[in-house]
């Protein structure tokens, strides 16, 4: 890039950066960072694919500010493509805006060549179908002069003798078109009716005319830090009829948790800003996936959503300050129900219901309640330690008896941000590695091919998307092959050419890399791992083995019977590879299970049983959480977990399985290429 004292232009969702000279248009700064931003017509403000989301405020975790004049003005060609075809408020021309100073870029997915796959689907799981709203038809006495009530007053009566439903109101919503409808469909009505809960009574929230022989929808979310996921279901059968997925607006505010709270924190109404950006992109979700299915919006009838503490305080409107330090208190740890008018989701019907899970504590939320709901580890005979992997991982322990939690932050790396060739899962993103442990050189596959790439026909087969990164299973699996084929040691340090045995392994500043793939004689990227990519491998996989191992040492036990890997990116791991590299416990192969969305699952176990809400909230008030902040032996598994696979704790099963090399490459001596490892700053 250019020299240090030209501003900093970071990117979001992909975390890089680089340093321009003040004038450098945002899409070219984007072109020589490599991020993956759109552009048809070559930068003349023609085709709009490139646009951009400028972002302001005090960023703390990038160390800069971001001031209003960071981004050059509005011109004329952005004024005239925004008044002929619309642009979103807020949105930029890539090709048009040129850097000012210090800037946070965000690229929107539908900016983005390659766009997301985001990796949660709706599991197969039969589950009793009894949800909070359901059809209920019948014919109303017509109204005469002798019965001065109302048609709504008539209705409810028919409803309360016919279908013993006590207590029954209707929304508002419902008075506006009442009488037109029953006259319409000549005293005869369908009525949809939230069956109540804890907070209000039965509901008429929509009436037809006549007997309505569709279906009415609800939507399961699974909000997440990093992706948000939203499965539509028929409320009747249970059966999912669409299913889409999107990143999380918020991300452009900070890639972790505590990035957003201390955004909401250093900026005067950060919170409501982060607010309004989650629910915007639900919105789209929403809408998005009730066109796939071919429905309107006005037929989605009840939501389901879980979250962590942090995505549920935001979602419902809440300053999460008080979850940035301790005791972490949450606003309300019960279940959450309210219309969906209330959170600003307009495409659903205004009268439909919204459900929250229950939180667990002030770092375990409601994702960690709906795994509990999916898995059901206080059911289990045996002792099963479940993880949900994911930007802040949820760790549940347990078994009939009792069950324990805990949360452990472990950052972006396994989504495959901070790492230098890394990124989130799509197509060309490398997904599969082996590495011949002679030769030292690696084969792999890439999302949207099942071609390995040292097979006739790989090339054919990415035509389309190219070799584009390393995505999260990527990584995992590179660094175990890394580890096995002796071409990083346990503490982490790559070694050189002769300590390796490989010319892949190339000086890289004062310490060594290892090439994947060059692809720059093609014109496509050059992939690497660097001993700094490394490093935020060990630091992710150390928080989460450490969290299960002090759940462990709560259990006061050495084993699990059983791993559960949850989470739309456990669902990618490899047992073997991340026991390699010390991410989970030593345990036999075969007793480690991918269990999917089981968050995904858990809320949609909610949305199509309602009865399935209330045993959740008794079961939440019966698991003990582990606060991992104020456990003095955390910081000890932490800093054992972070060598290669561990540098105390032994794993028999793992060894009777590969053979990991005993090498260490820091030899010592100043001079370069030492193999000396560079002390990280602060």
């Amino acid at each position: 890039m250019y020299g240090n004292n030209d501003p900093l232009v970071i990117f979001t969702p992909s975390g890089k950066r680089g340093n321009f000279p003040i004038g450098t248009p945002i899409l070219t700064a984007a072109r020589q960072l490599g991020v993956d931003l759109d552009s048809v017509c070559g930068g003349r403000g023609i085709c709009s694919r490139c646009q951009i989301t400028p972002s302001y405020g005090d960023f703390s975790k990038h160390g800069i500010t971001v001031e209003p004049n960071a981004i050059s003005g509005w011109n004329s060609v952005e004024e005239r493509y925004k008044s002929k075809r619309g642009m979103i408020d807020g949105r930029r021309l890539g090709c048009q805006a040129t850097v000012q100073g210090n800037a946070v870029i965000d690229v929107p997915p539908e900016s983005q060549v390659h766009k997301q796959v985001v990796r949660k689907r709706a599991e197969a799981r039969d589950i009793l179908i009894n949800p909070s709203t359901r059809l209920f038809y019948v014919e109303v006495e017509e109204p005469d002069m002798h019965d001065p009530s109302g048609d709504l007053e008539r209705l409810i009566s028919t409803l309360r003798a016919e279908w013993d439903l006590s207590k029954l109101q209707a929304d508002f919503s419902v008075l506006s078109k009442i009488q037109s409808v029953l006259r319409k469909g000549e005293w005869k009505v369908t009525c949809a009716i939230h069956m109540g809960d804890e907070t209000i009574g039965p509901r008429i929230i929509n009436i037809w005319a006549g007997y309505y022989d569709g279906s009415i929808f609800g939507m399961a979310v699974d909000l997440g830090s990093t992706t948000i996921a939203a499965h539509l279901c028929d409320l009747q059968s249970g059966k999912v009829v669409g299913s889409s997925g999107s990143m999380n607006p918020q991300i452009r505010f900070g890639e972790d948790l505590m990035s957003r709270v201390s955004y909401s924190m250093m900026n005067a109404g950060g919170d409501v800003e982060m607010t309004n950006a989650v629910r915007e992109g639900i919105n789209v979700l929403f809408a998005e996936v009730a066109d796939e299915a071919g429905i309107s919006p006005s037929l989605i009838m009840d939501a389901v959503f879980v979250c962590n503490p942090v995505m549920h305080h935001l979602f419902l409107g809440i300053d999460p300050f008080e979850l940035g330090q301790a005791p972490f208190a949450l606003a309300t740890s019960d279940a959450v129900s309210t219309q969906s008018s209330n959170l600003g989701l307009i495409h659903m019907h205004p009268a439909a219901r919204v459900y929250l899970l229950p939180c667990i504590a002030g770092h375990v939320g409601a994702d960690a309640a709906a795994v509990a709901l999916s898995e059901s580890p206080n059911t289990s005979e045996d002792l099963v330690l479940v993880v949900d992997v994911g930007t802040n991982a949820e760790i549940l322990l347990g078994n009939k008896h009792k069950v324990l939690a805990c949360s452990s932050p472990t950052g972006p790396a396994f989504e495959g941000a901070q790492i230098s060739s890394g990124q989130r899962a799509a197509p060309g993103a490398i997904e599969r590695v082996e590495i011949n442990p002679i030769t030292k050189d690696p084969r792999f596959r890439v999302i949207g091919s099942d071609i390995w790439s040292d097979e006739d026909g790989f090339e054919k087969s990415i035509l389309s998307s190219g070799i584009t990164g390393i995505c999260g299973s990527g990584i995992i699996e590179m660094v175990a092959e890394m580890r096995v084929a002796g071409i990083v040691d346990s503490p982490g340090l790559i070694g050189n050419p002769e300590q390796s045995g490989t010319d892949r392994c190339f000086l890289d500043g004062r310490t060594y890399s290892y090439l994947v793939y060059d692809g720059s004689v093609s014109g496509g990227p050059k992939i690497t791992v660097t001993n700094r990519d490394i490093r935020e491998i060990q630091m992710a996989k150390a928080a989460l083995y450490s969290g299960a191992r002090l759940l462990m040492d709560k259990f006061e036990v050495d084993n699990v019977d059983r791993i559960v890997l949850a989470g739309a990116f456990g669902a990618h791991i490899s047992p073997k590879h991340a026991m390699i590299l010390g991410m989970i416990p030593d345990c036999n192969i075969e007793k480690v299970t991918s269990a999917g969305n089981a968050a995904g699952t858990g809320a949609r176990i909610a949305l199509l049983n309602r009865s399935a809400r209330k045993d959740i909230e008794v079961t939440v008030k019966e698991i003990h959480k582990i606060e991992t902040a104020i456990e003095p032996r955390f910081q000890e598994h932490f800093v054992n977990a972070s060598a290669i696979p561990n540098s105390v704790e032994k794993f028999p099963i793992l060894e009777t399985i590969v053979t990991l090399p005993d090498v260490n490459f820091n030899t010592g001596g100043s001079g370069e290429g030492s193999g000396r490892r560079r002390r990280r700053r602060n």
